[in-house]
């Protein structure tokens, strides 16, 4: 989430003197200790809400380009122990809290497959300090993580941008003010589910078919999609869908830094990925229960954290945005880098309405045809929730593309 309304005005006052020396720095690697599983695939598109059956049902995955399940781009973010936020959460911020500020993704080609094992390679890129209208002083702060898989092939460079922010900031301001979830009509309801049906119809109507760049043209419309109303349910099974959250899951990673050596406040700091803890009282360390990432899924800690309830994830949102566009895409076609703002958090309760639109058309060299899709998550209020600008690979009726 960005907040809104940056100035400099005051933006020193916060502590970011211990960060100059972490920038740069290679960190150690996440790994997971088990390979990649069918089933891993499909509960990671179950909970981000993504009905392609290409990633959970092997009859319609064996009649496709690939002949099995394959797991979706984005789906490339639960291969890691950190989500790609260890990289960008380095150094001390005395009393502060953390939240998702945006990622830029860039993939190489390689797909994640079931049996593939994936290394993590991280590294803290930079920051800066500036004062906004959700906390005041707040620090945007961004580390890189690249996925190389088993055969050392680089599956993709992720650039997360992290929001380090003054928890008395974000209370005292009160940006987000509305404890009460909003209430729907049966008939609200109804149609929702109207609107997601209009998206997988979207997919069952292409089926293993190509859309080629040819067929394509700018200002085209892509189907909308909902996901939500959200709930605590619901954002509770998008965490366990990241198998780190698992215990005993990690061979490496998250970190060997303690959330209370970065800063934050002894309620939230705790000892979530803490590897000595979890032999003695797992409870203790997977986020849900326990420590910064509570905030999410217990109300109580979102309030104490500056949110008026809970909240879902920003490397969620980043999936839906990939998954949106692979969707309208197809199997024949590549998403090759995403860059996304998230701007507002989804809170329990809201729904998320997606749209995109074709806004650029580019034959590139080697025969390659790329088309830049614009996406815009907005809840029921109209409220932005995030941007993003998609670059996608499509195949050419004068040339075979990605596939």
């Amino acid at each position: 989430m960005t907040a809104t309304g940056h100035d400099q005005t005051d933006a020193t006052t916060l502590d970011v003197s211990d960060l100059d020396q972490h920038m740069g720095v290679p960190m150690e690697p996440g790994e997971l200790k088990e390979p990649v599983a069918v089933n891993d695939i499909r509960r990671w598109v179950q909970a981000m809400h993504y009905p392609n059956p290409l990633h959970y049902d092997e009859v319609w995955a064996r009649d496709s380009h690939f002949g099995e399940i394959i797991a979706p781009q984005s789906y490339t973010v639960a291969t890691d122990t950190s989500h790609g936020c260890s990289p960008a959460q380095v150094g001390r911020i005395p009393d502060s809290h953390l939240i998702f500020g945006g990622d830029d993704w860039w993939f190489f080609g390689p797909r994640v497959r079931p049996g593939d094992h994936m290394v993590c390679h991280r590294m803290p890129y930079d920051y800066r300090v500036t004062n906004t209208s959700f906390a005041g002083p707040t620090c945007f702060q961004r580390g890189d993580t690249l996925y190389i898989n088993q055969r050392g092939e680089r599956v993709a460079l992720q650039r997360s941008t992290s929001i380090r922010y003054p928890v008395s900031g974000a209370k005292e301001k009160q940006l987000f003010s509305e404890p009460q979830e909003p209430e729907w009509t049966d008939e609200q309801l109804a149609d929702l589910e109207v609107q997601k049906q209009q998206f997988i119809d979207q997919i069952q109507q292409l089926r293993h078919d190509e859309r080629s760049f040819e067929s394509v043209s700018v200002g085209d419309e892509l189907a909308g999609n909902v996901l939500g109303p959200h709930s605590l349910a619901s954002f509770t099974t998008e965490w366990r869908a990241f198998p780190m959250t698992t215990w005993g899951a990690t061979a490496k990673g998250p970190s060997t830094v303690r959330a209370e050596e970065l800063g934050y406040t002894k309620e939230m700091a705790g000892f979530e990925g803490d590897r000595r803890m979890e032999r003695t009282n797992p409870e203790l360390t997977d986020g849900a229960y326990y420590g910064p990432s509570r905030g999410h899924l217990q109300p109580r800690w979102a309030q104490h954290v500056g949110m008026p309830r809970g909240y879902g994830y920003g490397a969620s949102m980043g999936a839906w945005i990939i998954d949106y566009v692979a969707a309208w895409a197809g199997e024949w076609g590549f998403v090759t880098h995403s860059s996304a703002q998230y701007r507002n958090p989804a809170f329990t309760g809201d729904a998320t309405f997606i749209s995109g639109a074709v806004v650029g058309t580019k034959v590139l060299r080697k025969g390659r045809h790329r088309v830049d899709v614009a996406v815009e998550l907005r809840n029921q209020d109209h409220t932005i929730m995030a941007k993003a600008t998609v670059e996608v690979e499509l195949p050419s009726t004068s040339g075979r593309g990605h596939g």
